[in-house]
């Protein structure tokens, strides 16, 4: 999987699609308004796009209340080629515990992590599945910290179960990050100095 270019893969979709046309609809798990600003910018030129907040994994709630109005806000303020709308998913910090437990000291970008992009894209693709979207994917890969491979693979998996085309994406080439921090200073985005959950919390006190 490692040697994957995902970006020309999505690229090589793309290009189909508009051959073909269409605007497909997108359902897009998203983490944070940071790491959505510049996926939200590129994909929004070729797909409908319905952002899924759903982030069980943020922790105190306060936090987890500041970036959804964050993304509500980005989301008002920017412009977009084609509809962009907010779907906030249920917060129930227990299943993440419940899906972390024995997992506590387990070292940032490891297994625990592996499972939190899991059960957070797993949701997404059985709402894109309901909701008979075209594709699902995640915002996740625009991080130089994330397992852009073991996000696609993951995806790759969840589309055979659920039977919804998965949208291939490593969202950090063609200098995605660097763009989303732009993105953040010119829209004055809240950005966070962790992950999300206590334990990126703790990691990033140590560090």
């Amino acid at each position: 999987m490692a040697n994957v270019n995902y970006q020309k893969e999505l690229e090589k979709l793309i290009e189909k699609e508009q051959k073909e046309g269409r605007v497909p609809r997108l359902f897009l798990h998203a983490c944070c308004a940071p790491c959505s600003s510049y996926v939200l910018e590129y994909l929004s030129r070729y797909f409908s796009i319905t952002v899924f907040f759903y982030n069980p994994n943020i922790s105190p709630r306060e936090e987890y209340e500041k970036r959804v109005a964050e993304i509500q806000r980005m989301i008002r303020e920017m412009n977009f080629i084609h509809p962009v709308e907010l779907r906030e998913g249920e917060y129930h910090p227990e299943d993440f515990y419940k899906m972390a437990k024995g997992l506590e000291d387990i070292p940032e970008g490891g297994e625990r992590c592996f499972r939190c992009y899991r059960m957070r894209m797993e949701e997404a693709a059985r709402l894109a599945k309901e909701g008979g979207y075209d594709y699902f994917t995640t915002t996740l890969s625009i991080s130089p910290l994330k397992n852009a491979g073991k996000i696609n693979e993951i995806g790759q998996e969840l589309s055979e179960i659920y039977q919804v085309s998965h949208l291939p994406s490593d969202f950090k080439k063609k200098n995605g990050y660097k763009r989303s921090i732009e993105l953040s200073h010119e829209y004055g985005l809240y950005r966070q100095n962790y992950c999300g959950c206590v334990y990126s919390k703790r990691a990033a006190r140590e560090q």
